[in-house]
Protein backbone atom coordinates (compact mmCIF):
# COMPACT_ATOMS: atom_id res chain seq x y z
CA UNK A 1 0.00 0.00 0.00
CA UNK A 2 1.21 3.59 -0.81
CA UNK A 3 0.39 7.35 0.55
CA UNK A 4 -1.89 8.14 -2.49
CA UNK A 5 -3.87 4.60 -2.26
CA UNK A 6 -4.65 5.28 1.80
CA UNK A 7 -8.72 5.75 2.27
CA UNK A 8 -10.01 6.86 5.77
CA UNK A 9 -11.95 3.87 6.81
CA UNK A 10 -15.84 4.16 6.92
CA UNK A 11 -17.80 5.94 8.75
CA UNK A 12 -14.32 7.86 10.28
CA UNK A 13 -15.04 11.06 8.59
CA UNK A 14 -17.13 13.29 10.50
CA UNK A 15 -21.12 13.34 9.47
CA UNK A 16 -22.47 16.67 8.91
CA UNK A 17 -24.94 17.81 11.32
CA UNK A 18 -29.16 17.96 10.51
CA UNK A 19 -29.71 21.42 9.61
CA UNK A 20 -33.29 21.83 10.50
CA UNK A 21 -36.08 24.50 9.99
CA UNK A 22 -34.73 24.70 6.42
CA UNK A 23 -38.17 24.27 4.83
CA UNK A 24 -40.28 20.70 4.28
CA UNK A 25 -37.98 19.40 2.06
CA UNK A 26 -35.23 18.90 4.97
CA UNK A 27 -37.73 16.56 6.29
CA UNK A 28 -36.81 18.73 9.57
CA UNK A 29 -38.75 21.84 8.37
CA UNK A 30 -42.09 23.37 10.24
CA UNK A 31 -41.98 22.82 13.25
CA UNK A 32 -37.45 21.56 13.12
CA UNK A 33 -38.23 18.66 14.89
CA UNK A 34 -39.22 20.94 18.45
CA UNK A 35 -43.06 19.87 18.12
CA UNK A 36 -46.52 21.80 17.90
CA UNK A 37 -46.60 24.67 20.70
CA UNK A 38 -45.56 24.17 24.19
CA UNK A 39 -42.75 26.24 26.57
CA UNK A 40 -39.92 23.99 24.49
CA UNK A 41 -40.96 24.67 20.74
CA UNK A 42 -40.50 28.46 21.84
CA UNK A 43 -36.82 30.31 21.50
CA UNK A 44 -35.33 30.46 24.34
CA UNK A 45 -37.95 28.19 25.88
CA UNK A 46 -36.97 25.41 28.70
CA UNK A 47 -36.68 25.13 31.99
CA UNK A 48 -34.05 25.83 34.41
CA UNK A 49 -31.56 23.08 36.17
CA UNK A 50 -33.45 22.13 39.39
CA UNK A 51 -37.11 22.89 37.92
CA UNK A 52 -39.32 19.82 39.27
CA UNK A 53 -43.15 21.20 37.56
CA UNK A 54 -43.69 23.29 39.96
CA UNK A 55 -43.57 21.31 42.75
CA UNK A 56 -41.94 21.97 45.76
CA UNK A 57 -38.06 21.75 44.72
CA UNK A 58 -36.20 19.01 46.96
CA UNK A 59 -33.99 21.72 48.14
CA UNK A 60 -36.52 24.01 49.30
CA UNK A 61 -38.32 20.63 50.82
CA UNK A 62 -35.24 19.31 52.49
CA UNK A 63 -34.66 20.88 56.84
CA UNK A 64 -31.80 23.00 56.96
CA UNK A 65 -30.36 23.16 60.51
CA UNK A 66 -27.38 24.84 61.97
CA UNK A 67 -24.59 27.12 60.42
CA UNK A 68 -21.84 26.44 57.78
CA UNK A 69 -19.05 29.05 58.24
CA UNK A 70 -17.39 29.67 55.21
CA UNK A 71 -14.08 30.92 56.47
CA UNK A 72 -13.80 27.84 59.19
CA UNK A 73 -9.95 26.01 59.51
CA UNK A 74 -9.44 22.77 58.79
CA UNK A 75 -6.72 20.62 59.73
CA UNK A 76 -5.52 17.45 58.32
CA UNK A 77 -4.68 15.26 61.96
CA UNK A 78 -2.01 13.07 62.97
CA UNK A 79 -1.40 10.95 65.95
CA UNK A 80 1.77 10.93 67.48
CA UNK A 81 1.25 6.76 67.84
CA UNK A 82 0.92 6.70 64.18
CA UNK A 83 3.99 8.43 63.45
CA UNK A 84 5.76 5.80 65.75
CA UNK A 85 4.27 3.31 64.08
CA UNK A 86 5.60 4.44 60.52
CA UNK A 87 9.07 4.28 62.50
CA UNK A 88 9.83 8.35 60.67
CA UNK A 89 13.00 9.55 62.38
CA UNK A 90 14.60 12.78 62.24
CA UNK A 91 12.67 16.18 61.26
CA UNK A 92 9.07 15.68 60.18
CA UNK A 93 7.51 18.14 58.41
CA UNK A 94 3.91 17.78 56.63
CA UNK A 95 5.30 17.30 53.41
CA UNK A 96 6.97 14.04 55.24
CA UNK A 97 3.53 12.95 57.08
CA UNK A 98 2.30 13.35 53.72
CA UNK A 99 4.76 11.14 51.65
CA UNK A 100 4.54 8.59 54.62
CA UNK A 101 0.40 8.29 53.65
CA UNK A 102 -0.60 10.06 57.45
CA UNK A 103 -2.21 13.21 56.24
CA UNK A 104 -4.34 12.89 52.78
CA UNK A 105 -3.53 16.73 52.37
CA UNK A 106 -7.29 18.32 51.79
CA UNK A 107 -6.41 20.71 54.17
CA UNK A 108 -3.42 22.88 54.00
CA UNK A 109 -2.56 22.89 57.78
CA UNK A 110 -1.84 20.01 60.33
CA UNK A 111 -2.33 19.53 63.36
CA UNK A 112 -1.24 16.61 65.78
CA UNK A 113 -2.74 15.41 68.58
CA UNK A 114 -1.50 12.58 71.88
CA UNK A 115 -2.71 9.49 71.13
CA UNK A 116 -0.40 6.45 71.13
CA UNK A 117 3.10 6.04 72.79
CA UNK A 118 6.22 7.19 71.40
CA UNK A 119 9.47 6.54 72.16
CA UNK A 120 12.20 8.04 69.32
CA UNK A 121 13.38 11.62 69.43
CA UNK A 122 12.05 13.33 66.92
CA UNK A 123 11.81 16.85 65.38
CA UNK A 124 7.65 17.95 64.72
CA UNK A 125 7.49 20.76 62.48
CA UNK A 126 3.73 21.11 62.06
CA UNK A 127 0.58 24.22 62.09
CA UNK A 128 -0.40 23.73 65.60
CA UNK A 129 -0.22 20.60 68.42
CA UNK A 130 -2.49 19.47 71.12
CA UNK A 131 -1.36 19.40 74.59
CA UNK A 132 -0.81 16.22 75.70
CA UNK A 133 1.12 15.51 71.98
CA UNK A 134 3.74 18.25 72.87
CA UNK A 135 4.32 16.74 76.34
CA UNK A 136 5.17 12.96 74.71
CA UNK A 137 7.44 14.63 72.19
CA UNK A 138 9.41 16.41 74.60
CA UNK A 139 9.16 13.80 76.97
CA UNK A 140 10.85 11.09 74.69
CA UNK A 141 13.26 13.77 73.92
CA UNK A 142 12.28 15.73 70.77
CA UNK A 143 11.54 18.99 69.69
CA UNK A 144 8.26 21.02 68.61
CA UNK A 145 8.22 23.34 65.85
CA UNK A 146 4.64 25.53 65.14
CA UNK A 147 4.41 26.66 61.62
Amino acid sequence: MKLNEMQIPKGAAAKPTKRRGRGTATGQGGTAGRGHKGQNSRSGGGVRRSFEGGQMPLIRRVPKRGFFNPFRTTYDVVNVGDIAKKELTGEITPETLKAAGLIRGSADLVKVLGEGELSAAITVKAHKFSKSAREKIEKAGGTVEEL
